[in-house]
């Protein structure tokens, strides 16, 4: 508490820090630890907000996760900068990929480290088949739809080549998206031909770099004293707690399985980048 007051009283510049870590997804989808516009809002607001502030900092660790989640926190980031006139710069940490570097895209320098995971500019759609388990085990699949479409890609059937490419299709417009915002954001910099860039490959932040999808290498804390002195002060702006939380208390067991599955699937996006 003396630490927080000292601080909060100290003249120098202030550098807010906004944490933005773990998989995007719409909010309580993961337990409630995913990235999502209901989560981040509130932080980006006070952050832009804080008195003093010269800039406002993304502390980035994402794999990814829902494109749309993505959009909406990065247009909300530059919609507050464009209010306030601050500088954006996200410090990338090990892995900015995917809807991660969506939002890195957000800020007008991204700084990663030389072993970062940068770039997988591109989209995915993951699931299994389980039409051949059912026959095996003697369970018969009812559906019935109103609609032709209605019951595309359903697990528990064979794949149909109709279903795929509208699928396809679908996944090609959101990367035409994704595209479109990384040469926005990035038009002047990117090196590189744009096949491979956007091939949804990845790379180490050193070879980001000499890509053009980073600016320069550097740690939060010593990148932002060399530029705003050692007096600057970088507040972390992260979510309120609840009461019950600040004491340690929890609800009971009923959210275990739930839990469970959410590790499971976060997990799943961190593994693709080795993580």
């Amino acid at each position: 508490m003396l630490n927080w007051i000292r601080d909060r009283f100290r003249r120098g510049p202030v550098v807010p820090v906004v944490r933005l870590s773990g998989v995007i997804a719409t909010g309580g989808m993961l337990g409630g630890r995913s990235l999502s516009i209901e989560a981040v809002a509130p932080l980006l607001k006070r952050a832009f907000e804080t008195r003093g502030a010269k800039a406002v900092a993304l502390a980035l660790n994402s794999p990814g996760g829902s494109p749309v989640q993505s959009s909406l926190i990065a247009q909300r980031i530059r919609l507050h900068a464009a209010e306030k006139g601050l500088p954006v710069i996200a410090f990338v940490e090990d892995v900015a990929a995917s809807g991660g570097y969506w939002l890195a895209c957000a800020a007008d320098e991204i700084i990663v480290d030389p072993s970062s995971i940068v770039g997988s500019i591109g989209v995915i759609s993951a699931g299994f088949g389980f039409q051949d388990l059912l026959a095996r085990i003697g369970v018969e699949r009812r559906v019935h739809t109103s609609g032709e479409r209605k019951a595309m890609l359903d697990p528990f059937r064979p794949e149909q080549g109709d279903d795929i490419d509208r699928l396809k299709r679908l996944q090609a417009e959101i990367h035409d998206g994704f595209k479109d915002w990384v040469r926005e954001r990035r038009a002047t910099k990117l090196r590189g031909d744009e096949a491979m860039l956007f091939s949804g490959e990845f790379w180490t932040g050193k070879r980001g770099l000499e890509l053009g999808l980073a600016d320069g290498m550097g740690e939060l804390r010593a990148t932002l004293q060399a530029r705003y002195g050692d007096k600057v002060r970088l507040p972390v702006i992260g979510p309120r707690r609840r009461l019950l939380q600040r004491f340690g208390l929890r609800t009971g067991l009923g959210e275990l399985g739930p839990a469970t599955v959410a590790a499971l699937e976060e997990r799943g996006h961190w593994q693709r980048f080795g993580l």
